[in-house]
């Protein structure tokens, strides 16, 4: 038997490692060793392989546009605990979708696992509205027919399954879930009647979630119309004329920021009044301090792909020591009610903080810092729609890795519709956010029961 002596150190009988497959010690550090002896006591436990007809991944089309395609292609960044965001997914189209791809073809009940980057995310597809596939840092799963796939994702996403796949993952900068490794992961099982309890809070949770994108939309749909922009021609055009005297107010003589379409939002959101961000929040910008600084434990370091729209999430989530974050936390913790935007990567990302965290934001994020009172959910759905986007390709194009400088973001146009107008919005985008609360405190409540149940399973 391993012995543990200390948090991180384990001894392991030499007998143990022949014909083992993995001899690095990460493989046997105690956390890991606590968690077999968990499972090792669940009389009722199949391995992955044991419960499934199919288990494979994707690949990225060889002759590939992921752009102008009609069907939805998935990657790892769209697979969360629990449900898929499709909203940003990339598009192939129908014939690689059929053909190279065929295996990967999505159907309802379908379980989907990250493999590469951020492993371990599981999550079931649940009413399917369009054909789709994904790639291959994700994992299709056909389970069994007799096999409950919303509770092998509870299972999956819980602290016991998140260790186990976190322990038969390779690699520890960039890690990687083997197919070879996954048919392993053993899942317990215990009574129909749970799992269908189980599968009641997940699939309630999911339509909390599609309820929250329809109010988000019914709000970007109001902002849309009231300026005249739903239906507005934002085609490339391949041959245009710019006065010269144009590049010298704008300072850049790249074609690019002169395509007519950018022209045209500008104009839309000139016909309303107007302010520029600048005129409405102080910026103040993040701060890098590198990655030796990182921990495995501590208080979140929050980097753009830990931001979207709607949330701050765990993705690839980096951590500070005590230490560091005291000595940050003055000038570089966000507060309630600002408005973090990124500005580098993936720039244009807008989210209102509407709860006090505990966090560092990285230097490509800005705290806006409102200068009086601002409806502050309606000015994030005004940056996240084609009117602040627009305005940010225009500025930060021309280059490989994007960067939104603060001047830029300062002189970026908010369209200012009439009170009432801005109130409806609003409410809209807060409504989406309550929905999308509630979802996570269920999703929190299924991941809760599964841990429950095991703790009691192996105290039998």
């Amino acid at each position: 038997m391993p012995e543990i002596v200390a948090e991180n150190i384990s001894i392991i009988q030499s007998d143990r490692l022949e014909g083992a497959t993995r001899i690095d010690a990460e493989y046997y550090y105690p956390k890991y060793l606590k968690e077999e002896t968990k499972l090792s006591r669940l009389k009722n436990r199949l391995q992955m392989k044991q419960i499934s007809f199919i288990i494979t991944n994707g690949h990225t089309p060889y002759h590939h546009d992921l752009i102008n395609g009609s069907i939805r292609f998935l990657t790892a960044e769209n697979i969360y605990d629990f449900y898929i965001d499709y909203a940003n997914s990339k598009r192939i189209y129908k014939e690689s979708h059929i053909g190279e791809l065929s295996r990967t073809i999505l159907h309802e009940n379908d379980l989907l696992i990250t493999i590469k980057g951020k492993v371990g995310n599981a999550a079931v597809v649940y009413n399917l509205k369009e054909e789709t596939n994904v790639n291959q840092d994700v994992a299709r799963i056909v389970l069994k027919k007799h096999i409950n796939p919303f509770y092998v994702s509870a299972f999956i996403n819980s602290a016991l399954g998140k260790l186990q796949v976190e322990q038969i993952s390779t690699g520890q900068i960039n890690p990687f879930l083997a197919l070879g490794n996954l048919k392993e992961l053993q899942i317990p099982f215990f009574n129909k009647e749970f799992e269908l309890e189980i599968e009641s809070i997940v699939k309630k949770t999911l339509n909390l979630l599609g309820k929250s994108k329809d109010f988000y939309y019914q709000a970007e749909s109001l902002l849309l119309e009231e300026l005249g922009i739903k239906d507005i021609n934002l085609s490339h055009v391949s041959c245009y004329e710019v006065n010269s005297a144009n590049t010298f107010t704008a300072n850049r003589i790249d074609a690019e920021y002169y395509q007519p379409k950018y022209e045209r939002i500008i104009k839309k959101i000139k016909k309303h009044p107007y302010k520029s961000i600048g005129d409405m929040f102080c910026l103040a910008k993040g701060i890098e301090p590198g990655s030796s600084v990182y921990c495995e434990e501590g208080t979140p370091f929050i980097r753009v792909s830990n931001l979207n729209k709607f949330q701050i999430n765990n993705n690839n989530q980096q951590y500070l020591s005590d230490k560091t974050y005291s000595e940050l936390k003055a000038n570089y913790q966000p507060l309630q009610g600002e408005i973090l935007l990124s500005k580098d990567a993936t720039p244009g990302i807008a989210y209102h903080l509407k709860e006090q965290i505990e966090g560092i934001i990285s230097g490509g994020i800005l705290r806006l810092q409102p200068l009086y009172d601002i409806k502050k959910e309606y000015v994030c759905l005004v940056i996240n729609s084609i009117i602040g986007q627009s305005q940010i390709e225009r500025d930060a194009g021309g280059s490989v890795i994007s960067h939104w400088k603060p001047s830029q973001v300062r002189h970026t146009l908010i369209p200012m519709l009439p009170d009432k107008i801005q109130n409806e919005i609003e409410s809209l985008c807060l409504e989406s956010h309550d929905a999308r609360y509630q979802a996570k405190r269920l999703l929190e409540e299924a991941k809760r029961k599964v841990e429950e149940m095991i703790e009691k399973g192996t105290q039998n």
